[in-house]
């Protein structure tokens, strides 16, 4: 084993929720990441949808007993003093498939090592362990301080509720209840001087309709400075739901900007320009209103990207007229109004 030490950290991550066209969706986790010399751990193992055991939604008993185990300070609960470092997003299950490690002490030290793929009770580091990863050593007091930062906090915290303020009641209610069915609290009203500021420390975000006039938002505004509480305004682009959920996904990402894996999303003349710091895969959709103000939904591109910046041609009949590109990976949303 190298005696060489890695730095450990903890961080704010996200895997974003979606309402799919065919009426699917996928979930919204606010979890902790691992930080390990400095860069997620999650962006090592390719692109992988998973959640830290560290997730904001967990019973705060629950989430007690993972930062303890992560400590030793409770039985691994995989055979040979395994633990879940990421796991299915949708069930934590480990059936359907979990990174695991073997957590150990090495004198003061904490040693993660035997990164897998695990799907059952036992686990083959010849078939499915993870080459390349780990082993990783860790300073014993670095380690332990940032988990009991986690403790000490009662949990990795979040806002995810929304406040949404608009004039078109059917598109605020569709909406919401999209936001809703992904994970995320939404509530509706013309007027926030009436919520009590107690309710609106609850909020993340704020989702302006186009119709709000600026009055309504100035003193929306004005209501949470009051309160003392910040929060993420969003401008909402285009009454399409599916739009509006990946502009206000993009707005509740709390995690730090240079640690996520989709940086840059520009539209014009026809292309995409995109920019990622890991190998991930990458979806660009395409949402126009018609001449009728029908919703028209393309898939544009899905594929694996390399770290760096690429240009992707769009298919002209997917953003004539008013539209807009969402480009998505696991954990970042980024949204753009296609140029005119």
């Amino acid at each position: 084993m190298s005696a060489a030490y890695a730095t450990f950290g903890l961080a704010p991550a996200m895997r974003a929720g979606e309402v799919l066209a065919d009426g699917g969706f996928q979930v919204h986790r606010d979890f902790v990441d691992f930080i390990v010399d400095g860069r997620p751990l999650l962006f090592r193992l390719s692109d992988l949808d998973a959640v830290s055991p560290l997730a904001s939604d967990v019973p705060p008993a629950i989430f007690t007993a993972q930062v303890r185990g992560l400590l030793l300070e409770a039985d691994a609960p995989l055979a040979g003093g395994r633990h879940v470092i990421y796991g299915c997003p949708e069930c934590a299950d480990v059936a359907c498939g979990a990174v695991t490690a073997v957590i150990e002490r090495a004198g003061d030290d904490y040693v993660w090592r035997d990164f897998a793929w695990q799907t059952g009770e036992q686990v083959d580091l010849e078939l499915n362990g993870y080459r390349g990863i780990g082993p990783f050593r860790f300073h014993g007091d670095a380690y332990r301080t940032a988990l009991h930062s986690l403790l000490d906090a009662q949990g990795p915290g979040g806002r995810r509720r929304v406040l949404l303020i608009g004039a078109r009641v059917a598109v605020l209610a569709r909406l919401a209840a999209a936001l809703r069915t992904i994970g995320i609290g939404a509530d509706i009203t013309r007027d926030a001087d009436r919520v009590p500021a107690d309710e609106l420390r609850a909020y993340g975000a704020v989702a302006f309709g186009r119709e709000a006039g600026q009055e309504e938002r100035a003193a929306v505004r004005r209501a949470f400075e009051r309160a003392g509480v910040e929060v993420a305004y969003v401008d909402g682009l285009a009454p399409i739901v599916p739009l509006l959920v990946a502009q206000i996904e993009h707005a509740l990402d709390r995690s730090p900007v240079e640690q996520r894996r989709l940086t840059r999303l520009v539209t014009a003349d026809g292309e995409a320009g995109v920019e990622v710091t890991s190998a991930c895969r990458v979806r660009l959709t395409a949402y126009r209103l018609d001449r009728l103000s029908r919703t028209r939904t393309h898939e544009v591109f899905d594929g694996l990207l390399e770290p760096g910046r690429h240009r992707i041609p769009l298919d002209a009949r997917a953003v004539k007229g008013e539209s807009y590109v969402v480009a998505r990976t696991a954990g970042s949303v980024l949204v753009e109004a296609m140029a005119r």
